[in-house]
């Protein structure tokens, strides 16, 4: 069966076992991209895992077209968040538990932590939910910092595509999140 076949397969039946089939062809490409991001080989075990988990949910959201390269957006975006969540874990060890040491005073900050990770997991599914353009500009801007100039050079698309697929992209992700938030 084809990757597209299986997960209509899997949407029909919930028969977890498809989903493992998926593991079994694309365990190492998610692997080798988590060892790209986090350059940890328990680290990229691990999230490779948690990627894996994570379809169950994500396969019945999402309309896919082409299984492979959604698969490596789904692995980059969950390794890019928990690299953002290392980064505030050190900055709150750094500076917020050097001033409040008592444990109890630091409730309210570790629930910003996990509200931020619900943010950001909205964000991602909200992000693979763009059209590939859109997506694609979207990524390339914000997350690997180019500028427009760079993306259209990266992409193909004209410096006037670009800024559109921009702009349309940040609208589009901003009424998901809303619908979401009401």
């Amino acid at each position: 069966m084809t990757d597209l076949e299986i997960i209509a397969h899997y949407m029909a039946t919930r028969d977890k076992e498809l989903v493992g089939e998926l593991f079994r062809r694309y365990m190492r490409f998610v692997f080798l991209v988590c060892m790209k991001y986090l350059k940890d080989e328990e680290q990229a075990k691990d999230a490779t895992m948690q990627v894996f988990e994570s379809l169950f949910g994500k396969l019945r959201k999402h309309e896919i077209h082409n299984f492979k390269p959604w698969l490596h957006s789904v692995a980059k975006n969950h390794c890019l968040t928990q690299l953002r969540n290392k980064k505030e874990i050190r900055s709150l060890e750094n500076d917020t538990f050097r001033q409040f040491p008592d444990p109890v005073e630091l409730e309210p900050v570790l629930h910003l932590t996990d509200e931020k990770e619900k943010q950001l997991t909205r964000l991602e599914d909200a992000i693979l939910s763009l059209s590939k353009e859109q997506r694609t500009c979207i990524e390339l801007f914000y997350l690997k910092k180019m500028c427009y100039q760079e993306v259209s050079e990266k992409t193909g698309f004209t410096f006037k595509q670009v800024k559109s697929y921009i702009q349309n992209g940040k609208r589009n992700l901003r009424l998901i999140l809303e619908q979401h938030v009401r």
